[in-house]
């Protein structure tokens, strides 16, 4: 267990209270469980460099839920997503929809997998391969990524992914809004809209921004 275990339920409990959210009933517990099994791996795998429990709450799982509001599709593909943020957060709050984990560190994919098999989370797919050499099949509703390098890498890599139509999406999680990026993204791509991200107790701009492809704007 870890230690100070009911403070930290406590301050989660209040952090989803704040972010205005309403979690499926074995999702705290599930949330604290990964973050136990982050806690255990980092000590020798070097996963997160956040090393405290109680940092990793508001900066990974807080923060990962901060997105859940703009996750209004039924398979999601979260690229890079290193020791599972925020995919995995997000798959145990959403138990029907489907998400696609991927990460060329081995490492890191052996994490997801042995952790989404103790909690018993059967949403998940977990893949070990360079995102721009991976096939989505079906191709994915959105993309997530929370520590990507820029807009236009991001946009570069993973729009074989989406799938054709209107409301597919990628959705980049920054800090503060980067105006330089987005003079440099893909003349196909469009930012859709940006939401700024206020995470309980973490001291930090946060925003997501919702990049679509043009074609899917025309009715």
């Amino acid at each position: 267990m870890l230690v100070h275990a009911a403070q930290l339920q406590t301050r989660l409990a209040a952090g989803i209270e704040q972010l205005g959210l309403t979690l499926p009933s074995q999702a705290p517990a599930r949330l604290l469980a990964y973050l136990e099994q982050l806690h255990r791996w980092n000590k020798a795998f070097n996963l997160s460099g956040i090393r405290d429990p109680e940092a990793m709450l508001p900066y990974h799982l807080l923060d990962s839920l901060s997105l859940l509001p703009y996750i209004d599709g039924k398979r999601v593909a979260d690229v890079g997503t290193g020791a599972g943020l925020p995919g995995l957060p997000l798959a145990i709050c959403l138990p029907d929809v489907h998400f696609i984990l991927i990460d060329s560190n081995s490492k890191k994919t052996r994490f997801i997998f042995q952790t989404a098999a103790q909690l018993g989370l059967d949403n998940i797919e977990v893949v070990h391969a360079r995102v721009e050499d991976y096939a989505a099949e079906p191709a994915v509703d959105i993309v997530t990524s929370r520590a990507f390098a820029s807009l236009s890498e991001f946009i570069a890599a993973c729009r074989h992914l989406l799938r054709a139509g209107q409301g597919a999406k990628l959705l980049a999680m920054k800090g503060r809004m980067p105006d330089a990026e987005l003079v440099t993204i893909a003349e196909d791509f469009h930012l859709y809209a940006s939401y700024g991200l206020r995470v309980p107790d973490l001291d930090a701009e946060r925003c997501v921004l919702d990049l679509r492809p043009r074609a899917a704007l025309v009715c």
